[in-house]
């Protein structure tokens, strides 16, 4: 199933390529060095419309289908990972819950700022106790009146320390569970009982924050309600979806970038009096880290496709996401092989690569996770 790529999105793709070449790439050592973002860089995101790549355009957004976007995302994977994170977190599943099923009034309230960037979103699902198991939440909203009262601990919320507003997830009804027991809420970051703990120290992602969301009588408006009450657990589950998509997608730019960098180094690299280019072994390791690179964004193009076409993507998305993380690991693996010592140097982008592409296999879903789903679908299919 080819993808749609239209002209206007080729060109688009070529003008956010350039900016991350020219742009942004010439700070990405920075970016490591600060565990900041340079607010100029910030700043021209917001000129290029990226906060609003996935919102509507009659809410100020540019309105991408699912394909644009993951073309947009493999151009941004080609950088410093942390940076890529704070717009895919915010235009992945910190809007998704929004756009495709909040209320018209919510939509209106709070798009138009989080398409100019105004307002950072984040996704508050996992909590201590509730990781790969997303139904064993403890989160719990009590109904009073006219709002609802959270009570309860997220923790790895990408962009929490920096967000604006919250996707949160939190039980509604304990008999019923994952059955119709769990519920949505838009949460602003002001809106009393809520704090954010202390960022976190990780191995990667420099620049990309994550934090603890504490909820602690928590008041939420009635109408801040995402989708319908009780339906959360299914919700979740379409809002992770696509976001696996935009995860693959940033996963190909970053193999994409890894292989022009091996490349480039074996040619330059002369060992034994010729580049080790010349060699079988480091020739085979460019061809499995091209073809496989390759492979993970047809799958990735193909379930953004079927997004655009109205199907459903839970197993596609699922492969596409699996699949790709597991080559980045690979081709990052690989890169730092042919690299040699020069690649383990910090100092070096091969190195950050390295570190940044294991989360990866864990975030918004386990690989373990995702083959389990892959699974179940393939085993009711058949």
């Amino acid at each position: 199933m080819p993808a749609t790529v239209t002209d206007e999105l080729q060109q688009m793709k070529l003008m956010i390529k350039k900016f991350v070449d020219k742009e942004v790439e010439p700070y990405a050592q920075q970016i490591e060095d600060d565990d900041s973002i340079p607010p100029h860089l910030i700043e021209k995101m917001k000129e290029l419309g990226l906060f609003g790549m996935s919102i509507p355009e009659e809410y100020g957004g540019i309105g991408l289908s699912a394909v644009g976007k993951a073309v947009i995302l493999e151009q941004l994977g080609r950088t410093h990972n942390g940076f890529v994170s704070l717009i895919s977190a915010h235009t992945g599943i910190g809007s998704t819950g929004l756009v495709k099923l909040a209320s018209d009034q919510l939509k209106q309230k709070y798009l138009p700022d989080m398409a100019a960037g105004n307002k950072i979103a984040a996704f508050a699902l996992s909590e201590p106790g509730a990781g790969s198991d997303a139904t064993n939440l403890s989160t719990q909203a009590e109904k009073k009146g006219d709002h609802w009262r959270v009570n309860g601990t997220k923790h790895f919320i990408t962009n929490a320390p920096v967000a604006d507003v919250f996707t949160v997830f939190a039980l509604t009804d304990k008999d019923k569970g994952a059955k119709g027991g769990i519920t949505a809420f838009l949460i602003e970051r002001d809106f009393p009982g809520l704090q954010i703990g202390k960022p976190d120290k990780k191995m990667g992602l420099r620049g990309s924050y994550t934090a603890q969301v504490i909820l602690e009588d928590c008041i939420v408006p009635e109408e801040n309600v995402i989708g319908e009450v009780g339906m959360g657990h299914m919700n979740a589950l379409k809002i992770l979806g696509e976001g696996r998509i935009g995860l693959a997608a940033r996963a190909v730019g970053s193999c994409e970038k890894l292989i022009e960098l091996s490349a480039s180094y074996a040619k330059e690299r002369v060992q034994f009096g010729k580049p080790i280019a010349s060699n079988q072994g480091i020739q085979w390791m460019l061809a499995d880290m091209a073809t496989e690179t390759e492979a993970a964004r047809t799958l990735t193009m193909m379930a953004a496709q079927m997004v655009d076409d109205g199907k459903k993507v839970i197993k596609e998305a699922s492969m596409a996401k699996l699949f790709a993380s597991d080559v980045f690991n690979k081709v990052a693996d690989k890169a730092l092989q042919i690299h040699g010592g020069i690649g383990y140097i910090g100092e070096y982008a091969v190195e950050r690569f390295y570190r940044d592409a294991r989360i990866t296999k864990i975030y918004e879903g386990t690989n373990e996770i995702q083959r389990l789903i892959i699974a179940r679908k393939v085993l009711e299919e058949n």
